[in-house]
């Protein structure tokens, strides 16, 4: 990380954002565009987690294994060639470049907008004070008049399942291995662990994945995540829901567990390494909140619709703030933070409006209202679905599974949510996020003309699903 010469006085900025990944550089970028004076301060790589070890290389590894998955089918599309085998070693080391690449753009895009940035870790002072300590143990100070907190969050440790980074290991670990284990045990069927349950298992390994709640990706409508266990299975991945783990040991071979799965006997889990992808918290230690006046909530800090603290002047924005714990989340709100410190009054996030995506195969996305959130809201609803099986482009492309599906609004016809699982329907998002938010009706999706073919006109015929559903 390039440092920014600061004059040996104490240094003063209109603002001073804390934490570099997408919320922090986001809301350094926006309020450099308002002319204010920033300086941003990050104690790892620029980019923050995302861009260093979470969203990026993952999306890079995933494409790794898209590929190898693909080379092995290539008869079906004319293609003849030998023996193909995955090279852990090689995607591993592609990842961390493009996650370097993005990391070196953040830095970039920082100097060109002229933010200062301070390496080292911050620590609040109260007021508008700041203490900045570098690596090397030296420390200096900085005066701000708003400061805005984005320092994202961690790995909480849970009783029994404590990471050693070789047999127990986090998402963190799981980017770096450097041989491809034999076998996984991975412990929650959240994004992040079907990603790298995904990923794995296409590799090479035999991987389980063990999850607390009755369906993996709980947060998701029920028949995504049936179907996305369906796919699953077939693919070899054993999937146990309604299930934890107990007597977990670990030994120089690998780890073991008593499998506890509802109206089952238990049965012995054993695997070369167990993933922890469950238990996050804000990364709120050692920044001197409660000196600061800075109220937290189970772990996260508490703020209004604007992301404002209990302390005047400070703001926290992304993971820290707890919530839908994404990178998009907390750029948007880095602009609402940024516009409300220049005295706007901004449009607050409705987080039913925020889109959700997991990046496996095949690909889950999401906005709005579950059909189920709806009918426990009292709303009577229409649904329209629509398979990608009738897709031209699918069927082209040998991807026929999974379906969209659309909630709308019985009475008004608007859009309430969209769900979607099948090859990239994590890019069909952004149309029905539009329409959620504006609550576009079934016959104006209907009849809006979609570019045939594309994926996307499986979106267009579970909207005129619905409308031939409400007439």
């Amino acid at each position: 990380m390039q440092q920014t010469p600061v004059d040996s006085e104490q240094a003063s900025f209109d603002l001073a954002v804390i934490g570099s990944g997408p919320g922090g550089y986001e809301a350094a970028l926006h309020a450099a565009r308002h002319g204010m004076k920033v300086c941003l301060v990050e104690k790892a790589a620029l980019g923050g987690v995302c861009v260093n070890w979470g969203c990026i290389p993952t999306k890079a590894l995933l494409r790794s294994a898209e590929v190898f998955d693909l080379a092995q089918n290539p008869a079906n599309f004319g293609v003849n060639v030998g023996e193909v085998s995955f090279d852990l070693a090689r995607a591993v080391k592609r990842s961390r470049n493009v996650a370097l690449k993005s990391s070196k753009g953040v830095e970039f895009m920082l100097k060109k907008a002229k933010v200062e940035v301070w390496p080292g870790e911050a620590v609040l002072t109260g007021g508008a004070g700041v203490t900045v300590t570098a690596q090397d143990g030296s420390a200096r100070s900085l005066e701000a008049r708003n400061i805005i907190v984005a320092t994202g969050s961690k790995q909480r440790v849970i009783p029994g399942l404590e990471p050693d980074g070789k047999r127990i290991i986090t998402s963190r670990e799981a980017l770096i291995l450097k041989e491809l284990p034999e076998s996984m045990i991975v412990v929650g069927g959240g994004a992040i662990g079907v990603e790298m349950a995904w990923f794995y298992a296409k590799a090479g390994a035999n991987v389980t994945i063990v999850e607390l709640m009755p369906r993996i990706l709980p947060a998701e409508e029920a028949e995504v995540s049936e179907a996305l266990k369906r796919s699953f299975e077939k693919a070899g991945i054993a999937v146990h829901c309604g299930a934890k783990l107990d007597r977990v040991a670990v030994s120089e071979s690998g780890v073991s567990a008593d499998l506890l799965v509802d109206g089952e006997e238990p049965r012995k889990l054993e695997a070369t390494c167990l993933l922890v992808a469950v238990g996050v918290t804000g990364a709120i230690d050692g920044l001197g909140l409660e000196a600061a006046g800075v109220e937290t909530e189970r772990g996260f800090i508490r703020t209004d619709a604007q992301c404002r603290t209990s302390a005047s002047g400070t703001y926290a924005i992304g993971d820290v703030r707890g919530g839908m714990l994404l990178a998009h989340k907390a750029s948007a709100e880095a602009a609402i933070a940024v516009e409300a410190i220049a005295g706007k009054s901004p449009e607050p996030l409705v987080e039913a409006l925020i889109p959700r995506c997991v990046y496996a195969q095949p690909s889950v996305a999401s906005v709005g209202l579950t059909e189920e959130a709806a009918l426990d809201a009292g709303q009577q609803v229409r649904i329209g679905r629509s398979m990608f099986a009738a897709s031209g482009k699918a069927n082209a492309f040998g991807q026929l599974e999974g379906f969209v599906k659309l909630v709308f609004d019985a009475e008004t016809g608007a859009m309430l949510g969209g769900h979607l699982i099948g090859h990239d329907a994590v890019e069909l998002i952004g149309e029905l996020g539009l329409a959620c938010r504006y609550g576009v009706t079934a016959e104006g999706l209907a009849s809006t003309v979609h570019a045939h073919p594309t994926l996307s006109e499986t979106v267009k015929e579970a909207a005129f699903a619905a409308l031939q559903s409400m007439r």
